[in-house]
This record gives C-alpha cells, structure tokens and sequence, in this order.
C-alpha cells in the first residue's frame, strides 16, 4: 500500500471517513505478544546493536504493551528489574542503557516500568528526585540531561516522574507550568519551546505536563481541539502536523491529548481504529507506522495503547495522561488529571 493511498491531508469535517466505518482486518493480540516477547531474542543483529542507548525506552514499550494485552508475567520479572536499576548513575538519573549517560527520558521510562512491576521500591527514589530537581532551569523548563537541551517533552518527563514519586514539591511547578504556557501559539497547540512550530507529539507533552502541574486552565481547550481534529487525514489516521502523512504513533499523542481535554468525541473513532488495525504485520505481529511497512516496538505500543484509549475489546484501560495501565495508575493512589466539563 503506497503513502498516496492513505492521504496526506485533512479531511473536511463534511467529508470525514463514516463512522460506519467496516474494520477491514481483525486485531491479533496473540502474535503481537509474540512479537514483544521476541524483541530480544536475537542480540547478535545490526539493529540490536544500534539500537543499544534506546534500551529502556524498549522496555518501556514492551513490557508496557504486553500489560496493556494481559501478557505480561513474572517470568522476567527479576531479571529486568536488576537490570533497570543498574542503570542508575550515581546522580540518580537512569541511563538507556548500562554503560550509557543518564536522561530525564530514560529516568522517565525507568520509574515507569518499575511502576508496572510494582518496584518502585528497589530505587534509590530519593536520588532520582535530586537528579529531575537538579534539571529545572531558571524559567521553570527542564533541560535533558547535563548538556542542557531544553524543550516541552523533558517538562513532561519530570512532572510525571515526580508525580509518580509523590515529590512534585521538590520542584517550582508554577514555573513549569508557565514556561509550557509559553509554548502555545495562536491554533491552540504547542512547539517544542516558545516560537516552534505546532506539533502533535510536543502537544502531548505540553498538555499532560500542564495536567500533572494542575495548569489546564493555560489552555483554550476548543482551540486546541480543533487543531488536533484537524489531524485526522482520509485515511482515518493522524498525522503530526498540516500536510504530512499518517503515523500510528499520533493515534496516542493526539488521542489522549483530546481525551485529557474532553474533546474525544471530536473526531471519528471507527476510521482511527481501522488504520490502525491495517498497519498490523499479520505474520510476524506488531504494529507499523502505517499500513504495509514494517513493525516496531514503539508503534506497537502506541497503537496498542490508542485502541484501548478507545476502549476496543480485549484491551486493559490505559491513562491517557501517565501512559500506564489505569490499574497501576490506581494502585500507586496517582491524582486524575483529565479536564471534566
């Protein structure tokens, strides 16, 4: 299937895809299961290697998704919690990797995987407060890491982490929430730092950091929906900004973006869910980007995570704001950050 026959662009609202919509292929649970639980079968490939610094974020993905599709056991359990905590530095941040530089990303994904695992009490918790804290920069942003990139995504990482940790006090959230604010341009969505360009995977972030800092009210909330309606092309997928194609992945951002804000019933359900049924692998398991290339871990996630989002069958829920199993995110007593109207 060629990109042109997905479209690139928006679907007038009086030309939107049917919510009749017939689902053209079946979802298969079973053999994406198979497809998470190889991923690290095969240790002696290129891309294995390559790959190396995204490890946690696998993990993340991984584990995350067989939890979404009740597949996830104890078998590994100990295994993969040693590991994540080897990947602690001495500051507190956790690496991608053993061996690798500590990230607010990677510490992100560490807390939240230890959170699937109920671990969260194997950790140096204290450390990793330290290590966000340390990150805040004088405007209220996060920088990354040591070397100090800066944008929305990083605000994200440490408000959840320490919403997680129940630490939001070590850090000026006013000030968080007010720099993501600043972030907002004239449609409603938001850029990567102030003046940047609108994009749906920056938004996501914006909006649910502004939910764990109790800031929605920064928000134009039908602006905002209006813009990430817009997003939905003909082939009922999303795409991350006007003109580009359809990606799996936006079916989360964007998605739980509006479901955060209330605005889910804005766009059509049935035409989401089949594109994101079609970009299946139906041999091997596990979700592409989009309709016949090849599957990945972070697709599959997202994919897997905006179907139970939207409540398909077979499916744990998952919160649309933490990006976890609702049930992980109600045994940790984590505070509902969803916009009710």
């Amino acid at each position: 299937i060629n990109a042109e026959s997905w479209g690139d662009l928006v679907v007038p609202r009086s030309q939107s895809p049917s919510r009749s919509t017939k689902m053209a292929v079946e979802f298969l649970p079973e053999l994406h299961k198979q497809f998470c639980l190889n991923l690290d079968k095969e240790k002696d490939t290129w891309e294995y290697f390559v790959t190396e610094h995204l490890r946690m974020g696998g993990a993340y993905w991984g584990i995350t998704a067989l939890d979404l599709l009740f597949g996830l056991d104890d078998s590994r359990r100990e295994e993969l919690v040693q590991w994540i905590l080897a990947c602690q530095a001495p500051n507190g941040g956790f690496s991608g990797n053993v061996d690798h530089d500590p990230h607010i990303t990677s510490t992100h994904y560490a807390v939240l995987v230890l959170s699937v695992y109920n671990a969260l009490d194997r950790m140096d918790a204290n450390k990793v407060v330290e290590f966000v804290a340390s990150l805040q920069q004088p405007d209220g942003s996060f920088a990354g890491d040591q070397w100090l990139e800066v944008d929305t995504r990083f605000s994200y990482n440490a408000l959840s982490t320490l919403t997680v940790l129940n630490r939001l006090d070590a850090v000026d959230v006013t000030k968080a929430t007010d720099f993501v604010a600043k972030c907002r341009n004239f449609d409603g969505a938001f850029g990567g730092v102030p003046g940047a360009e609108s994009h749906a995977a920056y938004t996501f972030c914006a909006v649910g950091a502004l939910a764990l800092g109790s800031g929605l009210h920064h928000l134009d909330a039908d602006a905002l929906g209006w813009w990430l309606c817009e997003r939905q092309t003909k082939s009922g997928g999303f795409n991350g900004r006007p003109e580009k194609q359809p990606d799996v992945c936006y079916s989360w951002w964007i998605l739980s973006t509006l479901y955060t804000i209330d605005r889910l019933h804005w766009i059509d359900k049935d035409a989401l869910i089949n594109f994101v049924l079609q970009a299946q692998d139906t041999e091997a398991g596990g979700i592409a980007d989009r309709p016949g290339n090849v599957p990945d871990v972070f697709h599959t996630f997202f994919g897997i995570a905006a179907l139970s989002l939207l409540e398909y069958p077979g499916l744990k829920p998952v919160d649309p704001v933490y990006a976890l199993p609702c049930e992980v995110v109600r045994s940790l007593h984590l505070p509902d950050r969803v916009l009710r109207e």
